[in-house]
């Protein structure tokens, strides 16, 4: 078994380089020796391998050779297709590789130092929360004279391949990589976030307003740096990179190298003429095999583009594995996309600003109840509520992206199996600051599955919400990063508490008896403000000098409002006060509750009264309201 990986920091690379230089060695990793080992976790299966230095291969090795390009990478035989999808996609964003290979000059073969090279090299891959180095020898596996796995078009240039073990070393060896996940990839070369989309779902094949918004979804990730791999699902194994009749191939990772709006026509037609075609460009890992439809390389459809319009789209006539289709076309044929945004919080950017949250927690089990935190998902509903809680404000209406990680189980040693994660989001109560006890409003659900990472992308009202993390079975345990972004700030916190606390103050100030929920559903008949008979009401819900105010309704006179609060409660004779205001704060009505014990009614409707609360002085409106109540602080 190899040693883990450990985090290398650049003052343990420079030790390394400056030892080599000076002894006149070759640094040999003795964190990921040249041994079958760093190669299987099943045991060899390819024959005899020998490891060799690039020096040892060609004359003049370098790095780079005429600059980064997704032309320069060819899978080898592993199947990885989804990792060099992934690298052909960062190969096209300078800023994006160079994270990934720092100091990328001062690692390149200088002809003038030779004695300068040390054999050693420094990457960076994105996990769990933070960017991670990773230190490599350049001892790479070949057969025959070739390199077995990962290579590039020129037979001296090896960034790819050495990027490929620096990973294959995270991974746990060159096998962890084989049918590995492609928005993994994307995330740990970027710190993005990777949304996997199903295009069999979004019928975007038959509906062109779908299809034309997912399209200008796509532009947007691509314009705004990110990047985007895309595949045909195979149905079972013989499926598997199996070529269909249109040259495409089946369970096969492809990497979206540009998406364009085309314009149609030539000469000065095609700049008085405004039709534009939706197309997307795709590359093949494999580097040969090509789309042969409709806007192929040398299909009949490009000569109604111009001559200056084909070189700036750089069409080429070659097997090169590049190719450019219709964007109805890529419905048609592609089942799976994956969106991997670069998520930009800088306040100076011209693009959107998203403000990051990012929490860390763990599945633990417990024979507590109260202090356990592994219970599952919300079959589970006896212990769903057990587990870790997050609670979101979210204030105005906001397009929120959720995306929760788990330490990826087969880093370790390339055998181990990730668990089944996901998440649910509940509308709770607008000033809830403990934890939940029952189950409330789920307005979003991530799916569930054994991947490293799960995203939802959801739009949410006004309001406070809770995100329960979850394993699916209960019991289980484990670590999880949770990533929340929004469009301002959303003061993410994890609840931990389960009531509220005693304190030194607790015996002269008192401790709540009970617990009281209020939920006002809705008002209706409620007195017009303005001439045109139209209102913006919002309420008040207020308790023992606590107040919850709901978001403003607008132009109405029975709003739904949909809103709660939770009072813990140390004075059970005093009401609560459902109040119902205008924009301006004018005073529309009220009404008061006891929330007693003795309170078994689900719905109140009450008809609003004057401050005086006077029975005889009924106002225009009924408010709907329900309570619970219980003297158990958890049981809500």
């Amino acid at each position: 078994t190899l040693p883990p990986v450990k985090k290398c920091s650049g003052v343990n690379q420079e030790r390394n380089l400056k030892q080599c230089q000076q002894n006149r060695t070759l640094f040999e990793d003795p964190s990921f020796p040249a041994v079958d080992q760093s190669l299987f976790s099943h045991g060899n299966r390819i024959g005899k391998v020998t490891w060799k230095r690039p020096k040892e291969l060609c004359e003049d090795p370098h790095l780079f050779v005429n600059g980064i390009s997704a032309h320069d990478l060819h899978q080898g035989q592993l199947g990885n297709c989804w990792f060099v999808a992934a690298c052909s996609s960062l190969a096209s964003r300078e800023a994006l590789w160079q994270k990934v290979i720092p100091d990328w000059k001062d690692q390149e073969w200088d002809e003038q130092k030779p004695e300068s090279y040390a054999g050693i090299f420094h990457f960076r891959f994105w996990r769990f929360g933070e960017w991670v180095d990773v230190v490599i020898d350049d001892r790479l596996p070949t057969a025959n004279g070739k390199l077995i796995y990962c290579h590039s078009n020129d037979s001296n240039e090896f960034w790819s391949a050495l990027v490929e073990k620096a990973y294959a070393k995270l991974c746990g060896c060159y096998e962890a990589l084989d049918g590995g996940n492609t928005a993994d990839a994307l995330v740990d070369f970027t710190g993005g976030v990777s949304e996997p989309m199903d295009l069999l779902e979004g019928k975007f094949i038959q509906e062109q307003e779908a299809r034309n918004q997912l399209f200008e979804r796509v532009l947007k990730v691509h314009n705004r740096g990110g990047l985007i791999s895309c595949s045909i699902r195979a149905t079972n194994q013989a499926d598997i990179e199996a070529r269909l009749d249109c040259g495409l191939v089946k369970g096969h990772a492809y990497a979206v190298t540009d998406v364009r709006k085309v314009r149609l026509g030539t000469g000065l037609l095609a700049f008085f003429k405004s039709e534009k075609l939706s197309m997307i460009r795709m590359r093949n890992p494999w580097g040969e095999r090509e789309w042969n439809g409709a806007w192929s390389d040398s299909s009949e459809e490009w000569k109604r583009v111009s001559k200056g319009e084909r070189e700036r789209l750089g069409v080429t006539v070659e097997d090169d594995g590049e190719f450019w289709m219709d964007f109805e076309d890529f419905c048609k044929y592609f089942t799976d996309l994956i969106l991997c945004r670069m998520i930009n919080t800088s306040y100076l950017s011209i693009h959107k600003t998203w403000e990051e949250e990012v929490m860390r927690g763990s599945w633990c089990r417990h024979d507590d109840p109260l202090r356990n935190r592994s219970g599952g998902c919300i079959n589970h509903k006896a212990t769903f509520l057990q587990n870790p809680q997050v609670c979101v404000c979210v204030c105005p209406e906001d397009e929120v992206l959720i995306c929760l990680q788990q330490q990826d189980k087969r880093a370790k040693d390339g055998k181990g199996e990730n668990v089944v994660i996901g998440f649910d989001i509940q509308r709770v109560e607008l000033n809830r600051t403990y934890r939940m006890h029952t189950i409330q409003k789920t307005v979003g659900s991530s799916i569930y599955i054994n991947s490293r990472s799960v995203f939802l992308r959801k739009d949410l009202k006004e309001g406070r919400y809770v995100i329960v993390p979850t394993t699916f079975d209960p019991g289980l345990q484990g670590d999880f990063l949770l990533r929340i972004f929004t469009d301002v700030p959303a003061a993410c916190k994890e609840l931990m508490t389960d009531e509220p606390p005693h304190t030194c103050w607790t015996g002269c100030c008192g401790y709540p008896k009970l617990v009281t929920q209020v939920h006002v559903h809705r008002a209706d008949g409620l007195q017009a403000q303005d001439s045109d008979g139209a209102s913006d009401p919002y309420v008040i819900i207020s308790c023992e000098g606590q107040k919850v105010r709901s978001p403003v309704h607008k132009n109405t006179q029975s709003p739904d409002f949909d809103v709660k609060a939770v009072f813990y409660r140390k004075k059970p004779k005093e009401p609560i006060r459902i109040q119902v205001n205008l924009l301006k704060d004018s005073f529309m009505g009220q009404a008061v509750l006891s929330g007693d014990l003795s309170d078994l009614q689900q719905l109140h409707t009450l008809r609003l009264r004057d401050k005086a609360n006077r029975q005889n002085n009924d106002l225009p409106g009924l408010v709907s309201v329900s309570l619970t109540t219980s003297d158990v602080l958890t049981n809500i």
